[in-house]
């Protein structure tokens, strides 16, 4: 196929080998199928989990015109399975024209991105479609793919329709969701994480009572051996290796050595869960502090790693010691059984309750003063004991054991 026009003095060319566009149909397979969904591999999937829920994130997305839409979050979140699910919903109220679904894994660059979208500008055009919803999957894998979008934006040639981004961590470590100033119209940057404990315990349909304490207790320790990934609660035994694989593949991309991340990663679990410092870090391992401080932010970039900072009289010591945790419990116990690193329970059940006060509040703290208090957070202090605590601490500090957390996050408020 080959096409080309000017619009606003802006000179396109489209061609499009005719395996391109090929593909481009077996991705929409709604244009020519009713029963479309049977078709689409991973709503198959979707269907054929023994746990399956709809991700509330999806309602997040603004679907009027004109808006430009940035979901980022971890590999293997679900968020291409999101979208999917959102487009059987929007079917039901759109003509399947105006619905465009591309993973950009299947473009060689940025240019045949162009194409594309050109491809299905005409398409438009052929059949009538004046307002459309453009989904561009793994987008943030192409280098220079924002010029390409840009370039559409600021000739108006979406102004009528809603576009959806998805990528993982090259949204942040980029920052691409802050490269469209006043040109994302109503759109909306939406994060998708693994479940929280209160989702993974509502999705596995555990009645939120405490007459109810023993089932929630059990239904916590599940939690702590598949964390929130949809693959890791179904129980798929290839998960761990899959996840791993595409962490350090994000690594490649990001021009870091994944073996570097691994040794990284090996030492924070390992000194878990006290607080550290960059430079004890990098004296383990021979390297600077600087270096261990750029792949602790990509990891972070890449919703690995959490950071809770040191915080006394109210000021932020980012150069002190700080307590680093693994987001998610699933992840931590495979990237310690990955590594050989001995990862212990008072260090995941820290984690989890630092990830969610972070998810609730946006920031976490620590602080110590004689005392040590794990989790700070505005006037929320608590501090997280596997065993029973040994000495006693301030009255406006929570002091949790693992009995008392899973009550804990369910009641957990902002």
């Amino acid at each position: 196929m080959y096409c080309q026009y000017t619009d606003k003095a802006f000179y396109i060319s489209c061609q499009l080998t005719d395996k391109m566009e090929e593909l481009i149909y077996s991705q929409n397979p709604w244009w020519e199928w009713e029963n479309w969904e049977t078709r689409d591999r991973d709503l198959r999937k979707y269907n054929e989990s023994r746990v399956k829920w709809r991700p509330s994130w999806i309602d997040k997305i603004s679907l009027e015109p004109f808006s430009m839409n940035i979901v980022m979050g971890p590999r293997q979140v679900g968020k291409t399975t999101g979208v999917k699910l959102l487009i059987s919903e929007l079917l039901k109220g759109r003509s399947s024209e105006s619905i465009f679904y591309f993973s950009c894994d299947l473009a060689s660059d940025a240019k045949e991105l162009r194409n594309v979208l050109n491809f299905y500008r005409r398409f438009k055009e052929r059949n009538g479609v004046k307002s459309s919803v453009i989904f561009l999957d793994e987008v943030t894998g192409l280098e220079g793919w924002w010029r390409i979008v840009k370039g559409y934006v600021d000739l108006g040639l979406l102004e009528r329709d809603v576009l959806v981004l998805l990528g993982s961590a090259s949204f942040r470590f980029k920052g691409f969701s802050e490269a469209f100033p006043g040109r994302r119209g109503m759109g909306r940057t939406v994060e998708v994480l693994p479940l929280s404990f209160p989702e993974y315990a509502k999705v596995r349909g555990v009645e939120l009572r405490i007459s109810e304490y023993s089932r929630i207790l059990s239904t916590f320790d599940e939690y702590l051996e598949t964390g929130g990934f949809p693959r890791s609660i179904n129980g798929d035994e290839r998960f761990s290796e899959d996840l791993i694989a595409s962490i350090e593949m994000d690594s490649v991309k990001a021009g870091r050595n994944p073996k570097l991340l691994r040794l990284i990663a090996k030492s924070i679990i390992e000194k878990a869960p006290s607080a550290i410092s960059f430079n004890s870090i990098a004296g383990d391992l021979g390297i600077s502090h600087n270096t261990v401080h750029d792949y602790v932010r990509l990891m972070e970039d890449m919703f690995l790693l959490g950071v809770a900072y040191l915080k006394e009289d109210g000021k932020i010591l980012y150069r002190r010691e700080k307590k680093i945790f693994i987001r998610d419990p699933f992840l931590a116990i495979s990237l310690s059984k990955l590594l050989g690193a001995d990862l212990s329970r008072a260090a995941l059940l820290e984690w989890v309750v630092q990830e969610h006060v972070l998810r609730e509040f946006g920031e976490v703290y620590f602080w110590r003063n004689g005392l040590e208090v794990d989790v700070i957070s505005g006037k929320l202090k608590v501090e997280v004991k596997a065993g029973k605590p040994h000495r006693r601490y301030p009255r406006d500090v929570t002091v949790l054991s693992e009995e008392d957390i899973p009550a804990f996050l369910l009641n957990l408020r902002r």
